[in-house]
C-alpha cells in the first residue's frame, strides 16, 4: 500500500507541480515560464477540444442513425416523386441544429450546476465559479442560436418549402402563434436569451441557482410537441419525455463539465465529484424509467426490438444507459477514492468514456425522434382518443364505483413523484433512527397514506372517467384538495427534512437544509401562509378555475390538465398547513384562530358547490361537446351530480380537521403546562408565572411583617417615614 501511494503521490507532484518544480529549482527561468504556458494553454485546449469531439460524435451518430433509419436525412420517409420537398438544408440542417441545440443546453445546464452547486465555495462567486458562468452565457447564447435555427426549419419542414420560402417574419410570427411546435421554439429561444444575458452580471451563487432552474425549464418545450404529443397515450408519452431530456440534461451536462474541472485541475474536485454523484444516481433512475415508459408507449410488441430500425437503435440506447450505470457504479467505489488522493487519471479515463458514451446516445435520440416508430400504420386514432390521450371508458354501468377502481390509466408524474416522495421521507427517517433519533410512526403511515391516495386519484378510473364526465372529476378534485392534504401535512415532511439533512458548512453556500429554512421564513410563504390569503386561494381558485373559460383551456391540453390538478392539490396542502400543520411556518395562529378560519371558509365551499348544481350554464361547455360521450347523464346533469358531490364530501374532510384541530390544541395545552412546571421546578427567574408569583409571595409576606409605632391617624407608619418639606 506504502508503495501504491508513493507511485500516485510522484504522479500527481509530477503532473501537477513537479516539472515546474524542478526547473524552478536549476534556475531555468525561460524553461519554467514556458512550461507554465504549456500548462496553461492545455488546461484551456483540452477542454474545449473535449467538448467539440462530443459534438462532433453525437453528429456523426445522428447522419449514421438516419440512414439506418431509412430517414433519408430528413426523417420521417423517404421523398415521394410529385411531392414537393422541403430541400437538403432542411433534412440535413434541422437533425443537425437539434443535436448542437441538446448539446448546448446541457452545457448550460452543466455549467451552472459546477458553478453553484457542484464545486464548493462561498456565497459570492469564486474565481472558478465565474468561469463558469461566464462558459454556460457562451453555451446559452448558441442554444437560443440553435433554437431559432430549429423554429425556422420546423416551419420549412411541416410546410415542405426551401428555408428561403419560409422565411418571412409574418410567416415565422404567425408559426409562433398557431402551431405549437412554434411556441416551444419561441420559449426555447427566449429562455436561452435570458439565461445569457442575465449571466453576465452574476457574481452570487443564488442567482446562478435562479438561472439554472430556468435553464432546466427551457429545455421541457419542445417535450410538449412532436410525436409525443400526437401519440396514443400521449399524457404518458409528453410526461416521460420531459422527465426523460431534464434527466439527460442534468446528467449530460453536469459529467461533462466534472470532466472539465478535473481537466482544468480545479480546487474541490472530489467535493464536486461526491456532490454530483449523489444527481447522477438521481438522473440516472429517471432517465431509465421515463425511457421505459416512452418505449412501451411507441412499440405495440417487444418484438419490434429488433424486427425495425426503430426498436434496434433504442435497443442501442438501452445498451449505452446499461454502460453508463456500470461505469457510475464503478466511480463510486474506485475513482472517488483515487480523487480524495489526490490522483485524477483514473477518474478522467472512465468519465470521458461516459462523455463520449453519453454524445453518442444523444446523437441516437436525435435519430430516434426523427424515425417513424413501428405500428404507427394502424387506425386512425377517434376524435375521443385525440383528446383524452386513451380511448373513450366504457360506460359506468350498474355498479358505477366499481370502473372507478378498475380502470387504470398510467400517469408518470404522479408515479415517478409519489415514488421519489415516499423514497426521500423513508430516507430521512431512516437516517433519524440510524443516529438514534425517534421519529413518530403515525407520521410516516400518515405521509404513506397521503401518496397512495394521490396515486388512486391521479391513476384509477377517478383520473380515466375525470376527463370524461364532470361529476367523476369533481370528485378527484376534492380529494386532492381535500384528503390529501390532510394525510400529508400531518406527515411533517419539512420538520423531518430539517432534523435528517446535515447543516452546511461556516462561510459556505447554503445547503438544502438552509434553503428549505429560508423559504419557510421567506416573504413570499409569509403572504401566502397568511389565513386570509391561504383561505382566498383555496376557495376564490375554484371559482377562477371554473367560472371562466380556464376550466376548457386546461382539459385540452395534458399540461395544462397536470398544472390543474397540481393546483388543487399545492393550494389544499396551503389552507390545511395553516389549519393543521406541523411543520415551522413564519406565522403559527394560535388554535382557536385556526378553527375560526375553517369554520368562515367551509360556507364558502358550500356555496361554490350550489352554484356548481343550480348552474344553468355547463362548465367548459365546449370540451365535453368536442368529447362526445354517447353514454351516461346529461351534460347539465352530471354538472348537478359533481356540485353534489363536492358539496357532499366536503363535510367529511372538514369534520375530520375539526377533531384533528381540537386534539392538537389539547396537546398543545399539556405541552405548555408541562413546560411551565418544569420552569418552577428550576427556579427558572425568566419565567414570567414564576416571576409574577413571587410578586404575589413578596406582597403577602410585606402584609406580614410587623409594623414600628407611627404618627397618630397613620398606623404603622414611623415618624420617620413621614416625609420632610425637603422631600416632598
Amino acid at each position: 500500500m506504502t508503495g501504491d501511494r508513493g507511485t500516485t503521490g510522484e504522479r500527481a507532484m509530477t503532473t501537477d507541480r513537479g516539472v515546474t518544480g524542478d526547473r524552478a529549482t536549476t534556475g531555468d527561468l525561460g524553461t519554467t515560464g514556458d512550461h507554465a504556458m504549456t500548462g496553461r494553454r492545455a488546461r484551456a485546449v483540452r477542454p474545449a477540444a473535449l467538448l467539440l469531439g462530443a459534438v462532433v460524435l453525437a453528429v456523426l451518430v445522428t447522419a449514421v442513425g438516419l440512414g439506418a433509419g431509412g430517414g433519408g436525412g430528413a426523417g420521417g420517409g423517404q421523398s415521394v416523386p410529385g411531392i414537393e420537398d422541403a430541400g437538403t438544408l432542411t433534412a440535413w440542417g434541422l437533425p443537425i441544429a437539434r443535436v448542437i441545440g441538446d448539446m448546448a443546453a446541457a452545457a448550460t445546464v452543466g455549467a451552472l450546476l459546477l458553478a453553484s452547486v457542484l464545486l464548493p465555495g462561498g456565497r459570492r462567486l469564486g474565481a472558478a465559479q465565474l468561469r463558469y458562468v461566464a462558459v454556460a452565457v457562451v453555451a446559452a447564447a448558441v442554444w437560443a442560436l440553435t433554437a431559432a435555427a430549429l423554429l425556422v426549419l420546423t416551419l420549412s419542414d411541416l410546410f415542405a418549402q426551401p428555408v428561403g420560402a419560409v422565411l418571412d417574419p409574418a410567416v415565422v410570427a404567425d408559426f409562433v402563434v398557431t402551431d405549437a411546435r412554434g411556441r416551444a421554439y419561441a420559449a426555447v429561444t427566449g429562455a436561452g436569451l435570458v439565461v445569457a444575458t442575465l449571466g453576465l452580471g452574476i457574481t452570487t451563487v443564488r442567482w446562478v441557482r435562479a438561472a439554472l432552474a430556468l435553464a432546466l425549464a427551457g429545455v421541457l418545450p419542445p417535450a410538449f410537441t412532436g410525436h409525443s404529443a400526437a401519440s396514443a397515450n400521449h399524457d404518458a408519452a409528453v410526461t416521460s419525455l420531459a422527465l426523460h431530456v431534464t434527466g439527460v440534461a442534468v446528467w449530460v451536462g453536469g459529467l461533462t463539465f466534472l470532466v472539465v474541472a478535473a481537466l482544468r485541475r480545479e480546487n474541490g474536485l472530489g467535493v464536486a465529484a461526491r456532490r454530483f454523484s449523489v444527481l447522477a444516481g438521481a438522473a440516472f433512475l429517471a432517465v431509465a424509467a421515463s425511457g421505459l415508459v416512452s418505449a412501451v408507449v411507441r412499440l405495440p410488441s417487444p418484438g419490434l426490438l429488433f424486427s425495425s430500425a426503430y426498436g434496434r437503435m433504442l435497443v442501442l440506447k438501452v445498451l449505452a444507459l446499461a454502460a453508463l450505470g456500470a461505469l457510475g457504479l464503478w466511480h463510486r467505489r474506485r475513482t472517488l477514492r483515487s480523487l480524495d488522493l489526490g490522483t485524477r487519471r483514473p477518474f478522467l479515463r472512465i468519465a470521458t468514456g461516459e462523455v463520449l458514451i453519453m454524445a453518442a446516445a444523444t446523437g441516437l435520440a436525435v435519430a430516434l425522434s426523427r424515425t417513424p416508430a413501428p405500428g404507427g400504420g394502424g387506425a386512425e386514432p377517434t376524435r375521443a382518443e385525440e383528446l383524452l390521450g386513451f380511448p373513450m371508458p366504457p360506460p359506468l354501468g350498474d355498479f358505477p364505483w366499481t370502473p372507478l377502481f378498475t380502470q387504470w390509466h398510467f400517469d408518470p408524474l404522479f408515479a415517478f413523484g409519489s415514488a421519489a416522495a415516499a423514497l426521500l421521507y423513508l430516507a430521512g427517517v431512516r437516517r433519524l433512527r440510524a443516529r438514534g433519533d425517534a421519529w413518530p410512526v403515525g407520521r410516516t403511515v400518515s405521509w404513506l397514506a397521503g401518496l397512495a391516495v394521490t396515486v388512486l386519484a391521479t391513476m384509477s378510473g377517478l383520473a380515466v372517467y375525470g376527463k370524461a364526465m364532470m361529476s367523476v372529476h369533481m370528485g378527484q378534485h376534492m380529494v386532492l384538495a381535500m384528503t390529501v392534504p390532510i394525510l400529508l401535512v400531518l406527515g411533517a415532511p419539512a420538520t423531518l427534512a430539517l432534523r435528517a439533512l446535515p447543516a452546511a458548512a461556516k462561510d459556505g453556500p447554503d445547503g438544502p437544509r438552509e434553503v428549505l429554512l429560508r423559504l419557510l421564513h421567506s416573504p413570499w410563504v409569509r403572504l401566502v401562509s397568511h389565513p386570509v390569503v391561504a383561505s382566498a386561494l383555496f376557495i376564490g381558485s375554484a371559482f377562477a378555475v371554473y367560472y371562466t373559460s380556464l376550466f376548457e383551456t386546461l382539459m385540452r391540453s395534458h399540461l395544462g390538465h397536470m398544472v390543474m390538478l397540481v393546483h388543487f392539490l399545492a393550494v389544499g396542502l396551503l389552507f390545511f398547513w395553516v389549519v393543521i400543520g406541523i411543520d415551522p411556518g413564519p406565522r403559527r395562529p394560535p388554535h382557536l384562530g385556526r378553527l375560526f378560519v375553517l369554520i368562515l371558509t367551509m360556507p364558502f365551499h358550500s356555496w361554490f358547490s350550489i352554484s356548481v348544481m343550480s348552474s344553468v350554464d355547463v362548465i367548459g361547455e365546449g370540451w365535453w361537446t368536442d368529447l362526445a360521450r354517447g353514454w351516461g347523464p346529461s351534460l347539465l346533469d352530471d354538472q348537478y351530480n359533481g356540485g353534489a358531490i363536492a358539496w357532499a364530501t366536503g363535510d367529511i374532510p372538514v369534520l375530520v380537521t375539526t377533531v384533528i384541530l381540537a386534539v392538537q390544541w389539547v396537546r398543545s395545552d399539556a405541552r405548555e403546562a408541562r413546560r411551565v412546571d418544569r420552569q418552577i421546578d428550576r427556579g427558572d427567574a425568566n419565567d414570567p408565572l414564576a416571576a409574577y408569583n413571587a410578586y404575589l409571595a413578596s406582597l403577602h409576606a410585606r402584609d406580614r411583617a410587623p409594623r414600628p409605632a407611627g404618627i397618630p391617624g397613620q398606623p404603622g407608619r414611623a415618624a420617620s417615614d413621614h416625609p420632610t418639606r425637603e422631600e416632598s
